[in-house]
């Protein structure tokens, strides 16, 4: 008789590199690390998302950041979406940034905010 799992738990599995590591999706290194206060994930420009390590593990919670992350991960592959220490380009717009703020409509606003189109998603 074959017996689907239990639909209720909510738990995700956690995909591992062949080294260990784990991978957010197929071929991204998900690394858990203590992140600066109110950031719960960061996708970065080498294809690495960083998630806190106050998100439990297969929560959904986990799996909303994760999404969100590889959201953006995506918009820098197709060069919608680039960045550096200095910068921020969105759909060819680029943004000063500087300290934790990026200068929008000209106003400085702190990273992650929801005002920003490539947060929206």
């Amino acid at each position: 008789m074959f017996k689907l799992p239990n639909q209720n738990n909510k738990q995700l599995p956690r995909r591992r590199f062949s080294n260990g590591k784990e991978e957010a999706a197929p071929g991204t290194p998900l690394y858990r690390k203590k992140l600066g206060e109110g950031i719960q994930g960061e996708a970065n420009a080498d294809g690495t998302i960083f998630i806190d390590v106050s998100v439990q593990p297969g929560s959904e919670e986990e799996r909303k950041i994760l999404t969100h992350e590889q959201k953006h991960l995506t918009d820098m592959k197709i060069g919608r979406l680039k960045y550096n220490d200095d910068w921020l380009k969105w759909d060819g717009v680029k943004y000063p940034r500087q300290d934790g703020f990026i200068l929008y409509n000209g106003e400085w606003i702190p990273e992650g905010g929801k005002q920003f189109p490539w947060e929206k998603h």
